[in-house]
């Protein structure tokens, strides 16, 4: 019988092959929607059985918690996708061809990122990362205008750079592996590199995590190789925006994780968290003053996307149990409200006919349900109550205060700098006189009430198994 962790990677790889052939373009949405409920299903199913990890697939608390996740707004995404694919077919945008294979893609990115999670070996993890970067650029290039391809091209570019400096600083983890473990699969698996971390030459340890760093960092969208990001928002479909925000930066912060609790296992090796928690601040303040100068919706928002990547960084970068409880906490909310963010945007530009901010205004009063709802989206993600993120700041600036005092300036000045941002944007887009044109919603706004539900839910109340499980998933961190 097949366990859990199989059943998460054989669905979509099964629906995505799948989706290659299939050509009625409403069964190719169905298709997308059932293959990501299957997925989400295996995926909870692993909360209730655990299987046992073995050299190729690792199942513990931290991934668990990223791959329901991940399903789950995958889920998500393929209905609102439904809809708005469906309107980029009717404008002309699309054509059948690209529609199949929109959906394949789709599924091959969900593949991706959940097999990224799983592995156990260092390599499958770097060859799952290339995979997704590779789905990616394919879709962010979907409408082939120059404008696509210039941005599919620099993401390619970008993180193939990155991707590379992540190569080489795993071949360096299994040099460092080798005079403990020796040859073979051994100094590629995660679980036997853990067990024998203290016994590992600290030095290579230290130049391998900081091409790591830098590599997967660059999937992250932490400055200075952050230019990618806001580009493939723009171009690319909106359900790829919503996936690339709320789940493909985690997958790569997640893979840059995992080898910092290698460095936390030796007490030679240098104290990882002070790169993170510079590279995190760094990248707060960037994209926080980088948000007042945006003229697109989309790209406003994956430079709100970098800013919160950056807060997330400098969490686990600060480490300790606070610290680590509330990047946790942070990541799964960002999550869950930028995704909903960019679903409320996608339909926002389908009503107004474009994605320039000075032509998305007045959505309170041309489209109310939709222009409440991205209002909420934006109050949520800068940080106010009741929403859970107000909270995991919160903690973050508690936490910063109590061990580093120095930092939390900078720290609540970023904070300060990316709500004011979010605030007055929301006010032109919520607010005043509609502009542009206002044709009728056609899609279902449900998805993004799910998600706001939920992050307000765990703003008010957070059930004692869930904090109990972030506390463990903290301890794994160091």
């Amino acid at each position: 019988m097949l366990n859990g962790a199989v059943l998460v990677l054989l669905v979509p790889a099964l629906f995505a092959g799948l989706l290659l052939l299939v050509k009625p373009e409403r069964l190719a949405a169905r298709l997308n929607c059932v293959g990501s409920a299957l997925t989400l299903a295996a995926a909870l199913s692993l909360i209730v059985s655990r299987p046992q990890s073995g050299p190729t697939l690792l199942v513990d608390d931290f991934n668990v918690y990223l791959v329901v996740l991940t399903a789950f707004v995958g889920f998500t995404t393929s209905l609102f996708s439904a809809g708005y694919i469906a309107d980029e077919v009717r404008s002309g945008r699309l054509t059948p061809l690209r529609l199949r294979f929109y959906h394949a893609m789709f599924q091959a990115f969900l593949f991706t990122m959940l097999l990224a999670l799983l592995a156990n070996n260092l390599g499958l993890l770097w060859v799952a990362v290339e995979g997704a970067t590779l789905t990616t650029v394919l879709m962010v290039s979907l409408y082939r205008t120059p404008a696509a391809i210039e941005a599919a091209w620099k993401y390619f570019i970008l993180c193939g750079v990155g991707i590379a400096l992540a190569l080489f600083g795993t071949i360096l983890m299994y040099l460092a592996a080798q005079p403990v473990l020796g040859s073979g699969a051994a100094g590629m698996t995660w679980t036997e590199l853990l067990e024998v971390a203290a016994e590992v030459d600290p030095r290579i340890l230290n130049l391998a995590f900081i091409f790591l760093l830098v590599g997967y960092g660059t999937k992250v969208g932490l400055a200075p190789l952050n230019a990618w990001l806001p580009d493939a928002h723009a171009e690319g479909p909106t359900p790829i925006s919503a996936v690339l925000s709320g789940l493909l930066l985690n997958v790569a912060l997640y893979a840059v994780l995992r080898f910092k609790m290698l460095l936390a296992a030796n007490g030679a090796a240098m104290a990882p968290g002070v790169l993170m928690t510079v590279m995190g601040l760094g990248t707060l303040l960037l994209a926080a003053l980088m948000l007042y100068r945006r003229r697109d919706v989309k790209r406003f928002f994956a430079y709100s996307s970098i800013e919160q990547m950056g807060i997330i960084t400098f969490a686990f970068g600060l480490g300790g149990p606070l610290a680590n409880f509330a990047g946790l906490l942070h990541m799964a909310l960002h999550s869950l409200t930028k995704s909903a963010i960019f679903f409320a945007v996608g339909h926002a530009i389908h009503a107004k006919g474009s994605q320039r901010i000075a032509d998305i205004t007045g959505l309170t009063v041309s489209h109310p349900a939709l222009g409440w709802s991205l209002l909420l989206g934006i109050v949520a993600i800068a940080g106010l109550p009741p929403f859970g993120l107000f909270m995991s700041e919160w903690m973050i600036v508690s936490g910063t205060v109590g061990a580093s005092p120095w930092l939390a300036l900078p720290l609540v000045l970023g904070l300060l700098l990316g709500f004011g941002a979010l605030i007055l944007r929301a006010q032109s887009l919520c607010f005043g006189a509609p502009a542009g044109d206002s044709r009728p919603l056609q899609a279902s706004l449900a998805p993004i009430y799910v998600h706001l539900l939920l992050v307000a839910a765990i703003g008010l109340w957070m059930p004692a198994p869930l904090v109990a499980w972030f506390h463990s998933v903290a301890r794994l961190l160091g």
